[in-house]
């Protein structure tokens, strides 16, 4: 991605060859481009707009160059457009938006919501950057590219699956796949992935009030199992060993008990501790082996 980035720059700044494509301005249109494209969302508010937006942008040289105004300028928007689908959203629409969110994000993340800086989202409308705090200094438009510029392919069937209906089992496998997504990236990216999945399983866990009365204890259980997932993904086996322990095995239910071999088959490897792990290997399948010492590696 680095080499590509690079590339582009290169053709921006030296070559002056680009031209200014402009910003969309329907959020529901831009998530369904953003969809198609695998892409993520660029979002500022229409506000911000009725003043200039200076940022910063490397060229291909790492040299800082400084950019008047996002909004208008002729050789960054190429840049954008090729990593994001920007979009520039009515102030109308923000009490809409609020009320979807309202209660159920922390202060960190409504703080971004609310600010007047570059907001990245995935097509759910769900922000990735939000431990980015606004200081009012100016963003640098290759330090979001390289941190926030994912290529959402991966994770494209979770993602149009809650897009066309939420779901338990939608917002669950999303918050999973999100999980998942994480080991396959950069360190300096996990925690914000991570932090995204954390929405979704928290809707998952709202979402198991819809399912039949009789599933609703497993699924919270499958919650909880995931969430202790998440752990090993922060590299704190300890901690996960020990939450692992004070569940009951006879609490189990069947359908979960696969997971819990699982957690406790990678966590005990994880540690060091292969005679305790080998109970478990046999009550795990081939492909979550695989992902099992993917996780192993992590907290080697």
């Amino acid at each position: 991605m680095k080499s590509l980035l690079i590339k582009s720059l290169f053709i921006l700044f030296t070559f002056n060859l680009s031209f200014s494509q402009a910003w969309m301005t329907n959020l529901d249109i831009a998530q369904k481009l953003a969809m198609v494209e695998n892409k993520m969302v660029l979002m500022v508010w229409e506000g911000t707009t009725e003043y200039t937006y200076p940022v910063f942008v490397n060229d291909d040289k790492g040299r800082t160059v400084f950019i008047e105004n996002l909004f208008t300028d002729e050789y960054i928007s190429p840049l954008i457009w090729k990593y994001f689908i920007p979009v520039i959203v009515s102030e109308n629409k923000y009490g809409s938006m609020y009320y979807e969110i309202k209660g159920k994000r922390s202060q960190k993340y409504i703080d971004k919501f609310n600010d007047n800086s570059i907001k990245i989202m995935d097509i759910n409308g769900n922000i990735l950057n939000a431990s980015d705090v606004y200081l009012e200094d100016l963003e640098n438009i290759t330090k979001i590219i390289q941190k926030y510029g994912l290529n959402t392919e991966f994770i494209a069937p979770k993602l149009k699956g809650y897009y066309n209906e939420k779901t338990f089992f939608s917002a669950y496998y999303l918050a999973s796949k999100y999980m998942d997504y994480t080991m396959y990236i950069n360190k300096n990216q996990r925690k914000d992935l991570i932090d995204l999945s954390t929405i979704y399983l928290k809707e998952a866990r709202l979402l198991t009030k819809t399912e039949p009365k009789e599933d609703q204890a497993v699924l919270q259980q499958r919650c909880d199992l995931l969430e202790i997932q998440q752990l090993l993904l922060l590299k704190r086996p300890r901690r996960v060993l020990r939450l692992l322990k004070r569940m009951d095995a006879e609490d189990i239910n069947n359908t979960n008990t696969a997971f819990m071999a699982f957690l406790f088959y990678t966590v005990h490897m994880s540690l060091g501790d292969n005679d305790k792990a080998e109970i478990w290997k046999s009550k795990i399948s081939s492909v979550d082996l695989k992902k099992a010492q993917k996780l192993i590696n992590l907290n080697s």
